[in-house]
């Protein structure tokens, strides 16, 4: 398994490491899979608690849900609900015994500042910069690590009507586009992950093949970041349920990074990370590192 690095806000830098698994604190209300659950602010804390103490390496917290057809959440509303969660999340340890890895969910400028300026060391955002023109100057400005992310649309309308003619090379080359813009601006290529956006503006077929062909975006030389849990492919493919679906998760997070992918973003993490430490142990490139045996 490939060994990726990733610089955050100040400079900080994670890895080399065979896999990064972040850990998903939804703030909302409407998200698909957890939507409710953690809108208290004690509640998200706790959440975040837990996820570190199951392996989380990053602490994603997000304030509006981008499911398809949601709608967007207020700004102010969007800050409320984040930043007291990012603030105690950066107050936390993580794995390394440095302040937690917080990543804030947005694509909104004024909240990609507010939760920088609270602790947060990196932006996930699944617009590329695109639906707010002034979160390309935040995180120039700022160097935050960066998720670049390709949705064909917006969550609201997405799953409308996707269409490609070639699902993989479409999104490399606008990773391709997008990665020059933002260095022009001034946030360093290090800096940067690249999601292919699985399930964003895309159908089954399109998701799959995207998984298919996970190695050929390790040619654009960044780390991959993929979030595949409990997305509704494994519905659509399978027939499962929103709360059945985390054996596929894990089957295919396993597999996917066996393939290249670096950052897994999920719900539950210890399993999660079992996952991911067996797919480690089946590569023979790797050396075998195993826990103590507990009787």
């Amino acid at each position: 398994m490939r060994r990726a690095t990733w610089t955050v806000a100040g400079g900080r830098v994670l890895g080399p490491a065979p896999f990064f698994v972040a850990g998903i604190v939804n703030v909302t209300p409407d998200s698909f899979s957890d939507g409710g659950r953690f809108l208290d602010p004690g509640a998200a804390e706790a959440q975040c608690r837990r996820l570190l103490a199951e392996g989380a390496d990053i602490l994603d917290v997000g304030g509006e849900s981008t499911r398809p057809g949601a709608d967007p959440a207020p700004e102010d509303e969007e800050l409320r609900r984040v930043l007291p969660v990012v603030e105690a999340a950066a107050r936390l340890a993580g794995p390394d015994g440095k302040p937690a890895v917080v990543s804030v969910d947005t694509v909104k400028a004024g909240v990609a500042a507010g939760a920088l300026a609270a602790g947060a060391l990196m932006v996930n955002d699944v617009s590329a910069c695109r639906f707010d023109p002034g979160l390309a100057d935040v995180v120039a400005q700022e160097k935050p690590g960066y998720v670049l992310m390709h949705c064909q649309g917006t969550p609201r309308t997405m799953q409308a009507d996707p269409r490609y003619e070639d699902v993989v090379a479409e999104i490399s080359a606008f990773f391709e586009e997008r990665l020059a813009a933002l260095v022009r601006a001034g946030l360093p290529e290090e800096n940067v992950v690249l999601d292919p956006g699985i399930g964003f503006g895309k159908t089954l077929a399109h998701n799959l093949e995207i998984l298919r062909r996970l190695p050929e975006f390790l040619a654009l030389g960044r780390p991959l970041y993929l979030g595949l849990s409990n997305k509704a492919l494994w519905g659509k493919l399978l027939g499962l349920p929103v709360d059945g679906r985390g054996e596929a998760t894990r089957l295919a997070l396993a597999l996917a990074a066996r393939s290249g992918a670096s950052v897994h973003r999920v719900h539950e993490v210890g399993p999660a990370v079992i996952a991911l430490r067996v797919a480690l142990a089946l590569d023979p490139d790797e050396p075998l590192t195993p826990y103590t045996e507990v009787a």
